[in-house]
C-alpha cells in the first residue's frame, strides 16, 4: 500500500505507522501514550476520497483524542492477525470495530493475503473441485473471483458462501473476545444488515459487507460493549461524490463510496453514545 506519489487532485493521507505495525494507517500520526478512542476498521473507517473520515468528526465533536485505524479493503483477518491492532483496542477508552464483508478472510476454500486481504492468493484443492471449470490462477481479488464463481454456478456457490459467514462468525468471535468486551461493533453502510432468507444470493447485488446477515450480527453482539447501526440516509446517498477528493482515475471507485454527508451522520450517531460512555 503506497501513497508516496499522489496524481494530481489526489487527496494526502499522511499514512504513518504505530509500533512495530508494517501496516501504513491514516495520519497524521497521533500519540498512544495518553488516553484515546481506536477506529478499527475497512475502507470506510480509513475515509478514501474523505477530507474529514467520522472517526475526526467524533475526534472534533468529543475533543477526545481519536485514531483512526482503518485499512482499506480489509477483511477481520488483518484485524485477529495483526499484533498490534489488538494492543492498540486494548489500550483505548473505547475502540469502535466496523464491520467488514465476510468475503476478505482465509477459509477452507482459499486464502487472501495477510494484510491486504482484498488480495486472492489461492485457491484449495477443495473449491477447485467444485468449480473444475474455473481457471483460479486468472484472479487477483476476491470480489472478481466470487462474481465469477456465482455465474458458474449459484448452486455451487451457495458452500462457499456459507463457509464464508462461517468463518466470519468464528474470527470475529474470537477478536471480540482478545478486545475483552471493550469495542462497539459498527454497522455503516447504504442499506440495513437483512435477514438471511432477504439477503441477496449474488455477490454483485449486495450494497453493504458482503454476506453478513443479521442473524450473523446476533450471533456475535454478545462479545461487544455495544453495537451501532448506521444506514446513508436518502439525502447522503443522492449527495454522491459531492465534498470527495479524488483524481479523474479514481471517479469510478469513488462513486462506490459513501461521501461526507454519510460520514456526518455516523458521527453524529457515535458522539451520543461515547460521549456517555467515556
Amino acid at each position: 500500500m503506497s501513497y508516496d506519489v499522489l496524481g494530481a487532485g489526489a487527496l494526502n493521507y499522511a499514512p504513518c505507522r504505530y509500533g512495530n505495525s508494517r501496516i501504513l494507517f491514516r495520519g497524521p500520526q497521533r500519540r498512544l501514550d495518553a488516553p484515546y478512542v481506536g477506529f478499527i476498521g475497512g475502507t470506510e473507517t480509513y475515509g478514501k476520497y474523505i477530507k474529514a473520515p467520522f472517526p475526526a468528526l467524533v475526534e472534533s465533536n468529543l475533543g477526545v483524542n481519536c485514531i483512526n485505524f482503518g485499512i482499506p479493503n480489509a477483511g477481520v483477518d488483518v484485524f485477529a492477525n495483526e499484533g498490534f491492532l489488538q494492543d492498540a483496542a486494548l489500550g483505548a477508552k473505547t475502540t469502535v470495530l466496523q464491520i467488514v464483508g465476510a468475503h476478505n478472510l482465509s477459509n477452507r476454500f482459499y486464502t487472501v493475503h495477510p494484510r491486504r486481504n482484498d488480495r486472492f492468493i489461492a485457491a484449495s484443492p477443495l473449491l477447485a473441485s467444485i468449480f473444475p471449470e474455473v481457471d483460479f490462477s486468472e484472479f487477483h481479488f476476491t470480489r472478481h473471483m466470487l462474481n465469477i464463481l456465482f455465474g458458474v454456478s449459484p448452486q455451487r456457490f451457495d458452500v462457499l458462501r456459507h463457509e464464508l459467514q462461517e468463518a466470519w462468525v468464528a474470527r470475529m468471535k474470537l477478536l471480540l473476545r482478545r478486545m475483552q468486551g471493550r469495542a462497539v461493533l459498527l454497522w455503516f453502510a447504504a442499506q440495513a444488515p437483512q435477514n438471511e432468507d432477504d439477503a441477496p444470493a449474488n455477490p454483485a447485488d449486495v450494497k453493504g459487507p458482503l454476506f453478513i446477515t443479521r442473524q450473523m450480527l446476533e450471533r456475535i453482539g454478545a462479545h461487544a460493549q455495544d453495537y451501532v447501526e448506521v444506514t446513508a440516509s436518502d439525502k447522503a446517498l443522492a449527495a454522491g461524490t459531492e465534498g470527495m477528493v479524488f483524481s479523474e482515475m479514481e471517479t469510478l471507485a469513488a462513486r462506490q463510496m459513501l461521501g461526507p454527508k454519510a460520514h456526518g451522520e455516523v458521527a453524529a450517531t457515535l458522539t451520543c453514545l461515547l460521549r456517555g460512555s467515556l
